[in-house]
């Protein structure tokens, strides 16, 4: 009980090496990414439930709208950010838009126009933001996983 701690020194301070590299400095590179990959999935999930609502088939997405995230992670900083704000706003349509399908369709109300509006909404704006990926030349180098 009567020992006290280490003085705390940061890392590097004290000319010893960091135990923990990479601490004290953030990295949001792959975080980013992964947010924009769960967010561009999350929109499909969405969009697949509106489909249900408008009473259309289930849509099985093309390589395109698989790779997106992917496609837009290694594009260039305008491109990752344009999109990035794109699914954000698309994000922003879709909730209010299912929950006031949702309420329709609770109620016992037809909700397969309204669903079907929202369906071509999300497509255009969708139609748009995949229009931010690069030709394929302008990759570059793919990096490794």
């Amino acid at each position: 009980m009567g020992t006290t701690p280490p003085p705390f020194s940061p890392p590097g301070r004290s000319g010893q090496a960091n135990p923990f590299p990479g601490a004290g400095r953030a990295s949001f590179g792959q975080a980013a990414a992964s947010a924009t990959s769960l967010k561009w999935t999350a929109l499909h999930d969405a969009a697949a439930v509106v489909g249900q609502l408008a009473g259309l088939e289930e849509e099985r997405p093309s390589a395109e709208i698989r790779n997106f995230p992917a496609v837009i992670r290694d594009a260039a900083q305008w491109r990752k950010e344009t999109a990035e704000k794109g699914i954000d706003d698309l994000t922003a349509i879709m909730e209010p838009g299912i929950a006031a399908l949702l309420a329709v369709n609770a109620r016992g109300a037809d909700a397969e126009a309204p669903a079907l509006a929202l369906w071509r909404e999300f497509h255009a704006a969708r139609a748009a933001l995949l229009a931010l990926a690069p030709p394929a030349g302008e990759l570059g180098p793919r990096r490794s996983a």
